[in-house]
Formats: structure tokens, sequence, C-alpha cells
């Protein structure tokens, strides 16, 4: 049975303090966030601060990170709107809102019983490449979404492009006022963010933002204002849909579900690695499931880990999951008694908080740094392939700006899945020859000293051996026999991490077919399953003796022994 509350046990005395400090300080953050990415979500911006007590309560309870923060995020607030738009079609407000809660239960529902099932695993599907891809084309598609509200235009619906087309068509009619207040307040925030890092910019410019909407009667000059938002708490129970809305929303769940958990993942294993504890991932998934249930149970949102918002935690001394609890109830007060105050925030604020806590997941130095990962050997072996990572983070990004967030993200894991078959099936086999002096062996083409072996050709194949690229090997293996003079060929078999019974099958065959022509073939190295592969497939009886060292296998092919 789990335990509840697993990081405050053997609790201190001395940690409550640094644990309220900085349950105080992530409060500041998660509400104007909170906010605006309901707004992402496409509803009311009380919905985001509905979500984020239960989630904060039920991660602290179930969760495996000390430091990890819960709470609405970017990605996965894109992700309902996108799904949800999909499922409601054109229905109303109220609908929406209930189907973004129930979003929320279907994820959080599906995580639960990964959690239980022990699938963590399949966090590893999705590679850091292909999410830093993904994250880069939804933080674009946020921004191209937020800017027409930045700038006081009508914007358009439609994919990345599509909308920033249509804000250069509206460009002429930009309001000067609302763009005033919209990159006033952007300017603020990501100022604030480099010169005083500890200072929760995003709630001086909220708090500033209302202050000046009330002084200057800014939504009579034509500013626009988040309006009435309910005081008080959510209302308790499932969210009031049918069982036709809950089928149309589970699939999309599973790709939610992903995101939400390889984010939060990352985020958890990032502070836990610094505090010097581990987190399940197991755990994790039960954690993250629980939150969501939480949130969609009081008419919140899809939630997840947030890395921001742990990192603040972590950098204002929390301790244990006690500081998610302060900011939980902290949040309560904020809907009991502050809400009103959110009612005559300019749009235009919510937009430039929106655009300052995606801007930085706009991560081109990273894309570039994926590009640099090559060289020409790897650009002789896999050509277009040469560059897997990078090309995987382009597909998700594009996949996410050109055909929506969800498909973008299976996107770039197909192309992934594809660039790691491709290059399996055309592994590096490289011709080896013995150095000067210590007679080792080593690849020809990285040493110009070596030396080939007359009448002995060294191949490594650098990779598995398997029947999507067993007939790669045999070709180059016939090559090899075929040059004139040569009398055996020898495969270092050290870097072969695997077989299968179609590789064994096929080695067969080309040691009768060199055997046929007068040229021995001989296996060096043989590890682990490799050697049970061999030995239990019934290989022929001269790939069943299988040399220790190369060095070994190519004085018997010389001496004939």
């Amino acid at each position: 049975m789990l335990g509840l509350f697993p990081s405050l046990r053997g609790y201190r005395r001395r940690w409550l303090r640094r644990d309220a400090l900085a349950g105080v300080t992530v409060w500041a953050v998660l509400v104007p966030e909170a906010l605006a990415y309901a707004t992402i979500a496409g509803v009311s911006p009380v919905v985001g601060l509905y979500a984020a007590p239960a989630a904060l309560i039920l991660y602290a309870a179930f969760g495996s990170s000390r430091h990890l923060v819960v709470g609405p995020m970017a990605a996965t607030a894109a992700l309902s709107a996108a799904i949800v738009g999909e499922a409601a079609g054109g229905s109303g407000a109220d609908l929406r809102t209930a189907m973004t809660a129930a979003l929320a239960v279907t994820v959080g529902v599906a995580a639960l019983l990964a959690g239980l099932l022990r699938l963590g695993f399949l966090a590893g599907f999705i590679s850091e490449p292909v999410l830093k891809g993904f994250i880069v084309g939804l933080a674009l598609t946020i921004i191209a979404g937020q800017l027409p509200k930045l700038f006081g235009v009508e914007g358009a619906s439609g994919d990345f492009f599509e909308r920033i087309w249509a804000l250069i068509g509206d460009l002429g009619g930009i309001s000067g006022l609302t763009a005033l207040v919209g990159v006033g307040s952007l300017l603020l925030i990501l100022v604030l963010k480099r010169a005083a890092p500890s200072v929760p910019g995003s709630l001086i410019a909220v708090a500033l933002g209302i202050a000046a909407s009330a002084a200057f009667d800014l939504e009579d000059r034509g500013v626009a204002v988040v309006g009435a938002i309910e005081t008080g708490p959510p209302s308790f129970g499932f969210p009031d849909v049918s069982v036709d809305d809950l089928g149309a929303l589970a699939a999309g769940s599973v790709g939610v579900l992903l995101v939400a958990f390889a984010e939060g993942l990352g985020a958890a294993k990032s502070y836990a690695v610094r505090d010097h504890y581990e987190v399940d991932a197991d755990r994790e998934l039960i954690g993250l499931g629980a939150a969501g249930l939480g949130a969609g149970l009081s008419s919140g949102m899809v939630v997840n880990g947030s890395l921001s918002k742990t990192a603040v935690n972590w950098t204002a001394g929390a301790r244990t999951q006690l500081s998610g609890v302060f900011v939980a109830l902290l949040t309560v007060i904020t809907l009991l008694f502050l809400t009103g105050l959110f009612e005559r925030l300019p749009e235009a604020v919510l937009a430039g908080v929106v655009v300052a806590a995606v801007v930085e997941l706009v991560d081109i130095p990273s894309l570039a740094a994926l590009y640099r990962v090559f060289t020409r050997r790897l650009g002789q072996a896999y050509g277009v392939a040469a560059r897997p990572d990078f090309a995987a983070a382009v597909a998700a990004m594009l996949g996410v700006l050109v055909f929506d967030t969800l498909p973008g993200l299976f996107i770039g894991i197909g192309a992934s899945l594809l660039l790691l078959l491709y290059r399996s099936s055309r592994p590096i086999i490289s011709e080896l020859g013995q150095l000067p002096g210590n007679g080792h062996f080593a690849a020809l083409d990285r040493h110009a000293d070596g030396r080939g072996i007359p009448g002995v050709v060294v191949l490594r194949v650098e990779g598995g051996i398997y029947f999507a690229n067993a007939e790669r090997i045999r070709s180059t293996v016939r090559s090899a026999a075929g040059r004139e003079g040569t009398t055996a060929v020898v495969i270092d078999a050290e870097t072969v991490p695997f077989v299968d019974v179609s590789a064994v099958r096929m080695l067969d065959e080309v040691a009768e077919e060199l055997e046929a022509r007068g040229v021995r073939f001989l296996l060096a190295g043989d590890v682990g399953q490799v050697r049970d592969v061999l030995r239990t497939a019934e290989a022929r009886a001269e790939l069943r003796h299988v040399y220790p060292t190369v060095r070994a296998a190519v004085d018997a092919a010389r001496t004939g022994t």
C-alpha cells in the first residue's frame, strides 16, 4: 500500500519557515500564470485557479518528489484547447468548461492506471529532442495566439502560419493604448526576470495592470478586460458531460498524459539529483493521476509538473511538499476573497504574462546544439539520418506549427522511431587493422598508421545484427571475401549487443558460401546474449566456436587452425 505524504516523513520543525516562505513565493507566480494558462485552454481564467488546490495537495500525498510543483501549464493547456475544441465543436462556453474538466479527469484516470500497472517506462518513448522540438513549436503557436490580444486586434484561428499572416494583415488596426499596456507589461516581466529573478514579475505586472485599469478607466477607453470572475470555491463533482463526450476525449487524453508525464518527470528528476534523492516514475504517474483527478473533480483543468515553478520552489528553500500545501491554502484564500480584483485586469496584461512565460521555451540554441552533433563519418554512413535528434526535433516542431499540437507530438515520436530503425538497419561496418607498436586492432579509416592483415579482412559491426540489417552485412562480408588474395574474414562481435534468429541464419549461409569459395569465416569476441543466441539457435559449429579476441581469430586464420 502506498504511504501518504512521503516527503513529510521525518519532518523537522526548523524546515517549516523555509517551506512556508517557498509556498508564498510559488503562490505569487502561480496565480497570474494559472489565470493565463486557463485562457490558453479556452476557458475562464478562474478555471486555472480551480485546478490548483486539489492538484497540489493530492500530488503532495501521492507523488515522490519533494520539490515538484503541479498546476496548469502552457503545453497541456494548449493540448486541452485543441482536444476540447475538436470534441465540443461550436458548443457554448459552459460545455467547453465542463469538457475541459472532464479531460483532466480522463487524463488523471489514465495516469493512475498507468502507475498501478507500472508503465512509467513509457516516458522513454518521448525522447528529449522530440519533447524539445514539440515545446518550441507549441511555444511559438501559443505566442502567435496571444499577439492579437497583446496588440488589441481581432486575430484569427488556424495554424501558426495562418495566425501570423492574419496578424500582419491586421497591423493597421492596432489599438495604441492596448499595445502600450500589453507590451509594457511584457517588457516589465522580462526586465524583472533578468534583473531581479527572485521578484515575482508576473504578479507585479498583474497588480499594476489592475491598478492602471481602475485609475484610468481602461475598459471605457477600448482596452478589453477579463470581466466577471466568480468568487468562491469551485463546484465539486463529476463534470456534466455525456458518455459520448468522454469517448471523444479519451484518445486525446493519452497524448496529454505523455506530454504531462514527460515534462513533470523531467522537472522532478532534475531537482531530485540536486538534493540527492530518487523519484519513482510509477509513483510519479500515480501522483500526476491523483492531481489530475482532483483538478477535474473541482471544475479545473489539466495539470502537470512545472519546471519553472519547481525552480522557484527550490530557490526559495523548500524542503518538502508542505510548501505545495501552503500554495494550495493561499490559492483557496485567493478564490474566496481576491478574485474580484482580477475582473478589471486587461487581457493585454494577461497576454503579456503568457508570452513572458513561454518565450523562454523557444530554445533555438538547443536545436542548434542538436544540429552540431555530426561528423563526416556519420554523414557517409547515414546520409540524411546522420542528425537524427535534430531531425526528430524539427519534425515535432513543424508538426505542431502546421498540423496542431497533438498531431505534432505523434509526428515527432514517429520520426524519432523511424530514424532509429533506419540507422539500426545501416550499422557502421569498419575494417580493422593493427596499430604499430602495441598491435591493437582499430578502424583503418580512423587511424592512418594502421595496417591491414595480409589475406585476412577484419570487420567490426557497430550495432546489433538482426533481420533489418542482415542483408547489408551479408553484402559487406561478400564484398570483403571477394578481394583478391583474401583467405579469411573475421567479424569482431565485441561491439554487437544482440543478434536474432534471422541474423544467425544469415551468418550460417555466409559461412557456407565462403567455405565453398575457400575463404574461412570466423567470429571473435561474442558477449552476453550474442553467445546465448548462437548456442541455442543451432548455428554452424564454426560459428559456435567463437574466438575470445580478434588477435586469436586472426592467428587462427593465418595458421589454418
